[in-house]
């Protein structure tokens, strides 16, 4: 990390809500976990009493579940410790880093902290770029807020790119688990970022991984914290990534649910489409922001930048986050995503749930 930067650091926006008494629509967690997490939790209790820092067991699972090596499993507490770990071995003071826009607002984040400096470009037209301009190419699979899922053909292209100029491609697959698109895990010049988070719906077990080979692999686990993962978090992780027929139950219910809920908002509103547990719902005509500097927060550099526009109660953006917080319900504010004006992300959760959304936005 560099130091001088760390002072121009900002923190960046995220969804979720800790109301009890409202349905979260605004992060892209599984309402519903895998059975036996509680038991394999307390389990591990014992082994807390003991330091813990290989996790053989995790490693195997991991493994197992992106279909790589365990050996190139590196545990990491979540999927942002993965991207700062994968960052703070590649991206050096001044370096330039490519990155999808719109985008999560970590990759820029963690590329200052760095002292790098991120170039936000379309997320559709990103495996187009020339990886020789950069010292690494983040990609979002699917991306996070658009849902975009590249085509696996051309990310293999785009990754042998990458490979040809020796530029790192540095890949969060936190959303892959919801569809049937192959893993990059264990593919030289790669760096591969996956947590527990979203599939299995325990943000705050903060268990996750890292994968990635050869001269890569070695700085990873050279820089990696040590004891970064507790032994109730490796636990519970190996136990949630053997949970097979759950995520298959949880991919069909997403797919099924997500159709028929971009259907119904699609009446009123422009619904990108989507291979990700949520979607993004444009409820104005607000510009999207196109290729260029990205801000510390994550947000553009331009004059589109997110939230740059005047905020009054005939704000759309903010009409629909009014309405559907009286109504119970807490959806994403997207302006705080690069090159977004007039958009909320809303969550693919159960179907009853997913009524209530319908109701509150379309006024029903």
């Amino acid at each position: 990390m560099d130091p001088d930067a760390v002072d121009d650091a900002v923190r960046v926006p995220h969804g979720g809500s800790d109301d009890p008494d409202v349905v979260d629509f605004s992060a892209n967690t599984n309402p519903l976990r895998p059975a036996g997490v509680a038991d394999a939790y307390e389990a591990a209790l014992a082994d807390a009493t003991s330091y813990a820092d290989d996790h053989p067991e995790f490693r195997d699972a991991a493994a197992d579940y992106v279909a790589c090596d365990p050996a190139n499993v590196v545990p990491t507490a979540g999927g942002v410790a993965a991207l700062r770990l994968a960052f703070g071995v590649t991206v050096t003071p001044g370096d330039r880093v490519a990155l999808p826009v719109p985008g999560f607002g970590e990759y820029a984040r963690e590329i200052r902290l760095q002292g790098g400096e991120p170039v936000g470009v379309r997320d559709e037209t990103l495996l187009d770029v020339d990886p020789a301009a950069y010292a690494a190419v983040v990609v979002c699979t699917p991306n996070n807020p658009t849902g975009f899922l590249p085509d696996p053909a051309a990310l293999r292209a785009f990754r042998a790119e990458c490979r040809a100029a020796e530029t790192p491609l540095i890949v969060d697959e936190a959303f892959l688990d919801f569809t049937d698109a192959p893993s990059l895990a264990g593919d030289p010049g790669v760096i591969v970022a996956r947590s527990l988070t979203k599939m299995f719906g325990l943000p705050g077990i903060r268990a996750g991984f890292a994968v990635a080979t050869g001269r890569l692999g070695d700085r990873l686990r050279t820089a990696r914290p040590t004891w970064s993962v507790s032994a109730p978090a490796a636990a519970v992780g190996t136990h949630c990534l053997h949970a097979e027929a759950f995520v298959e139950r949880t991919r069909e219910r997403v797919e099924t649910e997500r159709t028929r809920v971009r259907a119904a908002l699609s009446d009123a509103y422009d619904v990108a489409p989507s291979d990700a547990p949520f979607l993004l719902v444009d409820v104005g005509d607000g510009p999207v922001g196109g290729d260029g500097p990205v801000g510390g927060d994550g947000s553009s550099g331009s004059s589109e930048r997110v939230g740059s526009g005047s905020r009054s109660a005939d704000d759309p953006v903010d009409a629909v986050l009014e309405r559907a917080r009286a109504d119970g319900i807490a959806v994403r504010d997207a302006r705080t995503f690069s090159g977004l004006d007039s958009h909320v992300r809303v969550a693919v959760r159960r179907p009853h749930e997913n009524d209530l959304l319908l109701d509150s936005l379309l006024d029903r």
